[in-house]
């Protein structure tokens, strides 16, 4: 039952580890990545669709990304998303394709990105110690009602403690390697 507990907590904290890598990917560093594109939405016929799931995304340059939608009447669509995003990038129009050109970072913006990084390290960290609390919850239900014994419970305890503690240097791990990327020229 202890190891029940422990590979449920095991797989929550694996979520919160894919979830913070997916979060990272979507901060701008200095170079293209289709991940840069993928919280953007686009009124499709009314409905609010992933870019991915309308056009080609492509990296031709470390500085250049290229989106070919499949529907060249959504250029002015995915035009306005991409302006309404968070992301700070002007899309430039050819009515073919879509060419979005990103700047190189200054100095300041780096430090606020990596301030951003850190920030969600810390929620991730936040999410993992509340799947441990959950799970020390359950088990301490379990010897209330006698289906583990104190001994079981305390395994257990020092179980997801150990656990917990390598997903937070894990997530630190992811943390300190997108700043370091942030950081470089």
């Amino acid at each position: 039952m202890v190891d029940e507990v422990t590979k449920q907590a095991r797989a929550r904290m694996d979520g919160a580890v894919e979830a913070l890598r997916s979060d990272l990917a979507a901060i701008r560093t200095g170079r293209a990545s289709p991940a840069l594109l993928e919280r953007i939405r686009v009124d499709y016929y009314g409905t609010p669709t992933p870019l991915q799931q309308l056009a080609t995304i492509s990296v031709p340059e470390p500085n250049l990304l290229l989106i070919r939608p499949w529907d060249r009447s959504l250029l002015g669509a995915i035009e306005r998303s991409i302006l309404a995003s968070d992301l700070g990038l002007t899309p430039m129009n050819d009515g073919q394709v879509i060419r979005l050109a990103l700047p190189p970072l200054s100095e300041e913006r780096r430090r606020e990105l990596a301030r951003q990084v850190a920030k969600r390290v810390e929620e991730a960290k936040v999410a993992v110690r509340n799947i441990r609390r959950d799970a020390l919850n359950e088990l301490k239900e379990m010897q209330n009602e006698k289906l583990i014994t104190e001994d079981d419970f305390y395994e257990g305890r020092d179980k997801l403690q150990k656990l917990t503690d390598d997903y937070v240097k894990r997530l630190e791990e992811i943390g300190e390697q997108k700043q370091q990327e942030l950081m470089e020229q």
